[in-house]
Formats: structure tokens, C-alpha cells, sequence
């Protein structure tokens, strides 16, 4: 089951907070009903919509919710997690045989590891193996991709909108000339369509683009050292020699995490936020 990432939520919050203090810093508590206009928020959200609904068909557009969602999760896999797993898995092939790593798999919850150790006790070529999951990694990478690519054009369009409500506001001003003195008010009213636009592109839709391709990044780079270790445990290896390979893909900060257990100062954070 995947973990909370609360960073996502967390930076869009202070996002908001530092644009609040900006407007009470500068107007006030009375300043915050400047900000808000009804129509200006059915002109961005309403044309952001309908320009999805135009660029995209009904099944990609039924994804949202669920790629929104991924944002807000982190990657279940641990990379010295997994190095232990293969370990232990190269250890017990070589002294009870591949056939007895199907216990193993009970305990094991991510699919991708269970179909890769599967393909290795049915004795399976390394290279078809390699093939198949490999193959695989390019589906989801596909997959991930076309979910993101609408919070990707929702940054792209937001902006847009924004600008297209201020034209709009502009020339319902400009057919009022003949009083100078709603100017000023239309004027800041046409503006924050513009302003509903860029926040959203820039605090919420293009940053959370961002994080999921990221973590598409993360779950390729996990599968290939899933690859390597199922090729490892398959062949035979050494398990020293297994732990060894695979410790390649660690950091420099997960490998003196290993070499120091009781440096534990980032994994306290992480669960502090867990609990929060």
C-alpha cells in the first residue's frame, strides 16, 4: 500500500499562506474580498474544463481523479529494501532451489517482484525475462504518461483562460469610458481572472505535473533493480556478490544510511509526518 506524500499538500498550502500574507501585508484583512470574484473563477475553471474535455476523450478525463491522487502518494519500494529482499531470495535459491522461493512470494505484495520470480522458478530464459518486464516498465511509462499529460495541459491552458477573462473584462470596461471612476475597480476586477490562471498553473497543476513524472522516474529506476536482482536470484549468484551488484543503484545517502543504522534523523521526520 502506497504512503502519504505530504509534501504535495504541504507546498500548496505555504503556497497559499505566502499569497495570503502578501494581501494582508499590503491591503489588509479587507483586502481579501478584492481578490474574490465569482465570475472571474466560472471563466477559468469553465473554459479550463472545456478545453480538456476538447484535447481529451471520456476515458483519459475519468483518469484525473486517480492521477491527482498519485500525487499525494509516495513509491512503496525501498531500494535497501529491496537489495535485503533479493538477498534473502538469492540465499534461499541456492540452498533450497528456485522452486522454494514460492514461499517467499506470500510475503511479498508488489506484483511486478512476484512476476519476475515467477518467470525465474518456471525457468524461463534471463534475456526473455529481461524482455518481458522491461516491457512492461514501457507500458507504464506509457500509462503514467497519458494520465499526466492532462494535468500537464491543465498548466498550460490555465494562464490562458486567465488572460482570455481579462480581454473580456477589458471590453466591458472600455464600452464604460464615460465614467472614470469605475475604471480602476473594472480594471482590478479584469486582472484577476489573469491572476486565478497563473496561481493554479504554477501553485497547483504544473508543480504536480512535475512530481509525477518524478516518481515515474523512481518506479522505472525500482523495477530495473527489480530486473537485477530476479536475473540475479535466477542465475545463481552469490548472494554477497548479489548485494554488492544491486547496492550500485543505492545513493550516497542510502549507503551511509546502511553503514550507519543509528543515523536515523531522516526516516524520524518521514514517520513524524506519517503520524501527523
Amino acid at each position: 500500500m502506497s504512503k502519504r506524500d505530504l509534501f504535495t499538500p504541504i507546498g500548496i498550502t505555504v503556497g497559499f499562506i505566502m499569497i495570503m500574507f502578501g494581501i494582508i501585508s499590503s491591503g489588509g484583512l479587507g483586502g481579501f474580498g478584492a481578490f474574490f470574484q465569482l465570475s472571474s473563477i466560472f471563466i477559468v475553471l469553465g473554459g479550463l474544463f472545456a478545453a480538456l474535455l476538447v484535447n481529451f476523450n471520456i476515458q483519459q478525463m475519468k483518469t484525473t481523479k486517480r492521477v491527482v491522487q498519485e500525487s499525494f502518494r509516495r513509491n512503496g519500494n525501498d531500494l535497501a529494501e529491496l537489495i535485503e529482499l533479493f538477498e534473502r531470495l538469492s540465499e534461499r535459491a541456492r540452498r533450497e532451489g528456485l522452486l522454494a522461493l514460492e514461499n517467499e512470494l506470500e510475503e511479498v505484495e508488489d506484483p511486478f517482484i512476484k512476476k519476475g520470480v515467477l518467470l525465474a522458478i518456471d525457468g524461463i530464459e534471463p534475456e526473455v525475462i529481461n524482455d518481458i518486464m522491461n516491457a512492461e516498465i514501457d507500458a507504464m511509462e506509457e500509462r503514467h504518461y497519458r494520465g499526466r499529460i492532462i494535468i500537464e495541459k491543465a498548466g498550460e491552458y490555465a494562464p490562458a483562460w486567465g488572460m482570455i477573462g481579462t480581454l473580456i473584462g477589458l471590453i466591458l470596461m472600455l464600452q464604460n469610458l464615460e465614467n472614470p471612476t469605475t475604471l480602476g475597480p473594472s480594471m482590478a476586477v479584469a486582472l484577476l481572472t489573469t491572476f486565478y490562471g497563473t496561481v493554479m498553473a504554477n501553485l497547483v497543476f504544473t508543480p504536480m505535473a512535475g512530481k509525477l513524472e518524478t516518481k515515474t522516474n523512481e518506479e522505472v529506476f525500482s523495477k530495473q533493480v527489480i530486473i537485477e536482482g530476479v536475473i540475479g536470484v535466477q542465475s545463481g549468484q552469490n548472494p554477497r556478490i548479489l548485494k554488492e551488484k544491486l547496492g550500485a543503484f543505492l545513493s550516497n545517502q542510502d549507503k551511509n544510511k546502511k553503514e550507519n543504522p543509528d543515523d536515523q534523523e531522516d526516516e524520524y521526520v518521514e514517520e513524524s509526518f506519517n503520524e501527523a
